[in-house]
């Protein structure tokens, strides 16, 4: 990868590690809103690996892998930031589905069915399955769960701050035990779900194929399962608040 003069070949390494800017791309499009098109964002991580061919020097004691998948990762967030991504109407929408699963768990002591979920949110189960597609920009931890709102900029506040990273907090408290236990208790397909996207990096078109259903329902899936561990970890202070109209 290097050319005569010692020095990396940058039309080389483009060529090499273009598929790791689309599967950077495509792995974190499970985490951002329909809005987001995954060109978009290889664009953005293209100029990251750009970025990182013309910074990487040898002695740096990190393979060049490693480094370009930060700075391509980190050019995608950077695109992201300026654009206003994750609509108000979204993160409403999430919690009234949060508020929903924590209140039918603790009345029927078990995870509720889409269709529960759906008849409590007074709506048909397609519109639901529909809320859930749009709902893929939802993340696991939100910076206010952890501590007080700050502002509107969520990446500000969530990704671009390393000091106030919400994986570290998960590390430096008890959440991630939390985390763990939330999760054994997911339906069993939810669970697989998010073993393959969490621990085999696997991406939605790919677990779809493991699952034998769309990327669009894996979508969903995913999202679901996001939003019952939500639930689980930070329903309580939900329902002490909000209540979902029951209809029916």
């Amino acid at each position: 990868m290097y050319n005569a003069a010692g020095q990396l070949n940058k039309d080389q390494l483009v060529q090499r590690f273009a598929p790791l800017v689309r599967r950077i791309a495509c792995h974190l499009m499970a985490r951002l809103p329909a809005s987001v098109q995954l060109d978009d964002l290889v664009q953005n991580g293209m100029l990251g690996l750009l970025d990182a061919i013309g910074r990487f020097e040898a002695g740096m004691g990190a393979q060049f892998e490693v480094y370009a998948a930060q700075r391509v990762r980190g050019a995608m967030l950077d695109g992201l930031r300026e654009n206003d991504w994750l609509p108000r109407s979204l993160r409403h929408n999430c919690r009234r589905i949060e508020v929903a699963i924590a209140q039918l768990e603790q009345e029927n002591g078990r995870a509720p069915s889409e269709k529960e979920l759906a008849d409590a949110l007074g709506m048909g189960l397609a519109d639901y399955q529909k809320m859930l597609q749009d709902a893929r920009g939802h993340q696991l931890v939100y910076l206010e769960d952890l501590v007080s709102e700050r502002g509107d900029d969520f990446l500000e506040r969530h990704l671009a701050d390393d000091a106030a990273d919400p994986a570290k907090l998960f590390e430096e408290g008890n959440l991630r035990q939390l985390l763990v236990q939330a999760i054994e208790l997911l339906p069993e397909r939810e669970r697989l779900m998010m073993a393959l996207y969490y621990e085999q990096d696997l991406n939605l078109r790919e677990i779809g194929a493991v699952l034998g259903v769309t990327e669009s329902r894996a979508c969903q899936l995913h999202s679901q399962a996001v939003l019952r561990l939500r639930a689980r970890l930070f329903g309580g202070n939900v329902t002490k608040t909000t209540k979902v109209a029951r209809h029916g």
